[in-house]
């Protein structure tokens, strides 16, 4: 692979910062936290480029606001491989918003020998969450797991926000707060 460097910005979501790490080629990292994490895992020299995360941020921002459907960015896969990439690229092409599927649907719709569990492994390791929607994909007995910033929580406000879920009496996408609830015991 080429030289190449990488361009970060950060911003504020319904449910909390998130990061955007851009190459040349495409997106290649959306992580929970601020910038500066982010471009510290990307290995590459952070240039400071508004215009190319642009994009990005502002199609974001349109789904986080409930106005985009679709995500129109080139994505760089580089931070995955093999198996990885081909089932999160199944993930990517083949569950639009507003729909969702287990972890052993997407195991046979990428054509892999994965199992179930091994999608789930797979779906935690995802470089770029959200615009690749790991959200969309769900045990088949529950929602399963999700390990971007305050977990579970944040998977449920997302499937929420795309009509997958209803929210329940006391969670709403309008007024969730990321402050985390004290638990009782």
């Amino acid at each position: 692979m080429e030289a190449d460097d990488v361009a970060v910005a950060g911003l504020d979501t319904p449910v909390g910062a998130l990061s955007v790490a851009v190459t040349s080629v495409g997106v290649a990292s959306v992580g929970w936290g601020m910038p500066e994490r982010l471009a510290g895992r990307a290995g590459l020299p952070v240039v400071d480029d508004a215009e190319r995360v642009a994009p990005v941020v502002d199609q974001l921002v349109e789904y986080f606001d409930g106005a985009r459907r679709v995500f129109e960015v080139p994505v760089d896969w580089r931070y995955t491989s093999g198996t990885q990439r081909t089932v999160l690229e199944a993930l990517h092409a083949g569950v639009p918003y507003g729909t969702s599927v287990t972890y052993g649907q997407l195991a046979e719709r990428s054509g892999t020998t994965v199992p179930a569990r091994g999608i789930g492994s797979i779906m935690g390791s995802n470089p770029i969450p959200v615009i690749v929607p790991c959200h969309r994909v769900l045990a088949h007995d529950g929602l399963g797991g999700y390990s971007g910033g305050a977990g579970i929580e944040i998977k449920r406000w997302l499937l929420a926000l795309e009509g997958v879920l209803p929210p329940t009496l006391d969670f709403s996408p309008d007024t969730w707060d990321t402050a985390p609830v004290p638990r009782s015991g």
